[in-house]
């Protein structure tokens, strides 16, 4: 699997930025296997069928400076900061499923190099005992299929709780009353710090790199648009 990497010096993105990326490595990056890791500032990440009035407080975010945005594959709604590990796969083949079984066993093997026992679920989600770590949402496209997940190494509790708002009979079907119940900190499991655990994914996951261009970084900026 190919790293995939930004020019030297680029600033920092918004969350659209890379969900561009994403596509623009689906549609013209000649390259079966294709991965990146990312970070953003505080946002709120809501699937292709939801409603925003549903599971976002929009007021709080704004008030908060939370960034929200759509995105193209299905799944639930997230909250990703600086000390969330954002994760994409990119990859040749129509089945979804096989995608996410490869991603989510992906997952899987670089915690057990951590020494963490964890399991995947129907749900595509990886939980460490009954407490979700990360989720992943998946869309086909071109004979591609685009993995994303968000793995929870730390967070703003504070932000996630409050940005994000399922009802309470969704939590109640999941046997669970908050978010904050539901989920688990990854640094709660390992002593690497989120540099290490990165370097950790990149050394386990990929052989070799490929730099985008200047170019190519101003045509996912131009693809950018529609997600804004």
């Amino acid at each position: 699997m190919r790293y995939i990497s930004l020019p030297k010096q680029q600033e920092e993105r918004r969350l659209s930025f890379y969900l561009a990326m994403e596509e623009y490595v689906a549609r013209h990056v000649d390259c079966d296997d294709c991965f990146f890791m990312w970070q953003v500032s505080p946002t709120v990440i809501f699937g292709r069928n939801q409603l925003i009035e549903n599971e976002v407080n929009v007021d709080f975010c704004h008030q908060h400076h939370i960034q929200v945005y759509r995105r193209k594959s299905g799944g639930g709604c997230v909250y990703a900061d600086h000390d969330n590990i954002m994760l994409s796969m990119i990859t040749t083949g129509a089945d979804v499923g096989f995608a996410f079984n490869r991603f989510i066993n992906m997952i899987l093997l670089v915690f057990r190099k951590m020494g963490i026992e964890a399991v995947g679920t129907s749900h595509n989600d990886v939980m460490i005992g009954d407490r979700k770590v990360c989720g992943t949402a998946c869309y086909h496209l071109a004979n591609r299929s685009i993995v994303h997940s968000t793995l929870l190494y730390d967070t703003n509790m504070e932000n996630m709780t409050h940005a994000i708002t399922p009802s309470t009979e969704k939590l109640q079907k999941k046997g669970i009353q908050s978010v904050r119940q539901r989920i688990t900190l990854l640094k709660d499991h390992t002593a690497l710090n989120l540099e290490d655990v990165k370097q950790l994914i990149r050394q386990t996951l990929c052989k070799g790199e490929y730099v985008l261009t200047s170019a190519e970084v101003k045509i996912i900026e131009q693809m950018e648009a529609e997600y804004l």
